[in-house]
């Protein structure tokens, strides 16, 4: 499109000529960067995260696209009071205590359902205590394999599945979940790697039943940090935000948060870790509980964008244009 408004305004004038330039330049460098993410791709599907985060930075660098990776405006650090985080709409007792009420629901059901069928199976078959008995152990035995030998990841995988399937909000929940781990990621500057929305997509993908559905990031930088003993603040910063950037999706859609509470615990291990108080460690927290409801508010159209093209199971590249279009101002 950029060549053919090239050839065919070929008057002399400038005023012409110049605003077809533009376009054109816009036009290749849009080419350029579906090109170079569809190779960003690529490199994330073979498992070759540094290659993929250093065309990310390489192409960023050099034709100043990619802008919104890791610029987006944050607050300054400090310590914010609960009163502060009020005034700012947020109520940390709904965001930081998830309780999934979905699952819990449906494995109250499951339960009711098994007593009642056994019940009517004693009346109808005319069984015995000893025949009910029997498998009613058997399915404890099975209860109590999965938990310790795959830390309830059968069990869930039942839940979570029949959630899906019987429950939209359930379902809509976890995709406007997913979709602020991935936004928030990129703008800090942390590249996603892949997602997955149920816990059968995720046994799919990693053939494991201790995975459960998430979004994946590119890493590497962080864990050799952890591994070396020292995390740098901005790192910090950066995953926390990152960890709570579910649940605080979940918060400013539904007014209270139902799933996250495992990325809620990976996050105090981590202060722990490294030796956080506890008032140092909630500092920590309510910062990054701030920073991250104002960057979903203040990017509320690129998370919805997001969202949908998850649920049509996009590429992560899909995804990064997605943003990159959606959020139009000069400074993200």
């Amino acid at each position: 499109m950029g060549i053919f408004i090239l050839q065919h305004n070929t008057s002399p004038l400038p005023l012409l000529r110049c605003p077809c330039r533009i376009v054109a330049r816009a036009a290749d460098v849009g080419t350029l960067r579906l090109q170079l993410l569809e190779q960003v791709d690529k490199e994330l599907r073979i498992g070759n995260d540094r290659a993929a985060l250093n065309l990310v930075r390489d192409f960023q660098a050099k034709h100043r696209e990619l802008r919104c990776f890791g610029t987006v405006r944050q607050i300054p650090q400090r310590l914010y009071t609960l009163d502060e985080l009020r005034l700012n709409g947020i109520e940390s007792s709904s965001l930081l205590s998830p309780v999934d009420t979905t699952l819990g629901s449906i494995e109250r059901a499951i339960q009711v359902s098994a007593l009642l069928g056994g019940i009517g199976a004693w009346n109808v078959f005319g069984l015995s205590p000893q025949q009910i008995l029997f498998p009613f152990l058997g399915l404890l035995f099975l209860w109590t394999l999965d938990a310790v030998s795959f830390n309830g990841g059968i069990g869930f995988l039942v839940l979570d599945t029949l959630a899906h399937s019987f429950s939209q909000k359930y379902h809509d929940r976890v995709i406007q979940h997913e979709a602020g781990h991935f936004l928030i990621a990129y703008l800090l500057g942390i590249l996603p790697k892949s997602y997955t929305l149920t816990s059968l997509e995720a046994l799919r993908m990693e053939g494991s039943l201790n995975v459960q559905a998430g979004t994946k990031f590119v890493d590497f930088e962080f864990l050799e940090e952890v591994n070396n003993g020292k995390v740098s603040s901005t790192t910090l910063n950066k995953f926390s935000c990152l960890a709570l950037a579910g649940v605080a999706t979940e918060y400013l859609l539904y007014g209270t948060a139902e799933g996250g509470l495992a990325d809620i615990n990976t996050l105090d291990r981590l202060l722990k870790s490294l030796g956080f108080s506890q008032k140092k460690a909630d500092g920590q927290v309510r910062w990054a509980v701030l920073n991250t409801v104002l960057i979903l508010r203040r990017h509320g159209r690129a998370r919805t964008k997001v969202a949908a093209a998850m649920a049509e199971g996009r590429s992560v590249g899909y995804c990064i244009d997605i943003i990159e279009k959606a959020i139009d101002s000069d400074e993200p």
